[in-house]
């Protein structure tokens, strides 16, 4: 386990990229957060609430919103997460790529944050669950998925409906590791009027022989129909356009985190998780972009308490720089963390557009791997001559460009020579290969 180079109870205000690249590597045992959900609109709150003036734009743009920056970055050390974003671009439309490139960088960062033993809980809904559960398959494995919660809940539909009224949300856990924590007692619900249901809800009565007879209620479902949102006549009740209710959170934290075990929101909006956190006596970190958030924390603590003292501006600390690391600023991928740290020659850094530029002037477009000739770039893809995990750098002079299939072959496995090699033995290699 990392330490942590941050304080209990602290509010980073801004966009959280940059917070959390700024946090130390494995230092968080939960994080439980609730981002946008790329629905297309712009979501205001209620006027009249503590929430007024809050608003966001759920939309995402191609040219607008995916930065060169996230898309090189998850190219170079996520290309299954590159992937899955360029499959989404295909299947859904550009605007699903932009939100998942958005995603992805900050994903790659919450991973890295995370303990061996920590989890996530990933809050969206039927929109781009699926795309974002491919996502987090490639950057934590698919073998770490643990569960997809429903959250359903009831609301008004519309008098014109021409199919099913969508009424649930999906939350999506995955472990970092192989072990982690489920608090099974803590969160068991109340057996039906005292008797032997599941859940607190309708059903078969349990036999002698099950696992949970005899225990004081039963351990939930993956589909949660028993936390209502949180109503407008609610004292919880803020008017934030995406407000969820504390009960949520709080069976999130007690059945994967313990007391004083580190909570992280990288978008707590108006402090649901913190708040869930601080009452269940964890210890938290939330970031967000919203001006009020600060307040709103501090107004929502103030009803919750610490022990039986109130809570103070103090007891909150609130900063809008990033934390400075003060572990090895590993990569945010392990797999390809360098085994020897082997300095970039001193130059000027190179974009991954300039650096295919770059290439393209030198070679041509020419695959390395194979030697066939293309017509057009984009049939070459940029990798590395030694792969990074053998300590290869991102320096000009370590990148190559490959056509797919050498790309694959060559995976972060093989240098230029093992690849041609490899070619040679498959009998892949042009007809006119140069020596």
């Amino acid at each position: 386990m990392g330490a942590p180079n941050f304080a209990n109870r602290t509010l980073y205000h801004g966009d959280n990229l940059e917070f959390l690249r700024g946090m130390n590597s494995e230092t968080v045992k939960l994080i439980a957060t609730d981002p946008p959900f790329n629905k297309n609109r712009t979501f205001n709150a209620t006027p009249g609430g503590l929430a007024a003036g809050a608003k966001f734009q759920d939309r995402w743009r191609w040219k607008e919103d995916a930065h060169q920056e996230w898309i090189d970055a998850i190219q170079d050390d996520w290309p299954a997460a590159w992937a899955v974003i360029d499959w989404s671009r295909m299947t859904y439309g550009d605007d699903m790529g932009a939100f998942l490139c958005f995603m992805g960088v900050r994903l790659m960062e919450m991973h890295r944050v995370l303990r061996e033993d920590g989890s996530l809980y990933l809050h969206c809904d039927p929109t781009a669950s699926h795309y974002l559960k491919a996502l987090l398959d490639a950057i934590f494995g698919r073998a770490q998925f643990r569960n997809e919660i429903i959250w359903c809940y009831t609301g008004p539909g519309s008098p014109n409906m021409r199919q099913f009224n969508r009424k649930h949300d999906v939350i999506l856990w995955y472990a970092k590791g192989e072990t982690w924590t489920f608090n099974k007692n803590a969160v068991r619900l109340p057996h039906k009027d005292g008797g032997p249901h599941a859940g607190g809800f309708k059903g078969a009565a349990l036999k002698p022989d099950d696992p949970s007879y005899g225990e004081k209620g039963k351990v939930p479902e993956t589909w949660w129909i028993d936390i209502a949102i949180a109503a407008r006549s609610s004292s919880q009740y803020l008017g934030y356009p995406t407000q969820k209710p504390l009960a949520l959170y709080e069976r999130i934290i007690k059945a994967s985190s313990n007391e004083g075990d580190w909570v992280l929101d990288p978008f707590c909006g108006c402090a649901t998780t913190p708040i869930a956190a601080e009452n269940l006596g964890r210890r938290w970190v939330g970031i967000d972009i919203w001006d009020k958030a600060h307040e709103t924390v501090l107004q929502r603590l103030k009803s919750v308490g610490l022990g039986d003292q109130p809570i103070k501006v103090a007891d909150v600390v609130y900063s809008k720089e990033p934390p400075k690391r003060t572990d090895d600023s590993e990569d945010a991928a392990p797999l390809l963390k360098l085994t020897v740290e082997v300095p970039e020659p001193p130059a000027p850094k190179m974009s991954r557009a300039e650096m295919v530029e770059f290439l393209i002037k030198q070679y041509g477009m020419v695959c390395r791997g194979c030697d066939r000739e293309f017509d057009d770039p984009l049939y070459l893809e940029l990798d590395h001559n030694t792969p990074r995990s053998d300590g290869g750098v991102n320096h000009i002079s370590n990148r190559l460009l490959l056509c797919g299939p050498c790309n694959r072959i060559k995976s972060n496995k093989l240098t230029l020579s093992g690849l041609r090699a490899e070619n040679k033995k498959r009998g892949r290699m042009a007809t006119s290969s140069r020596t």
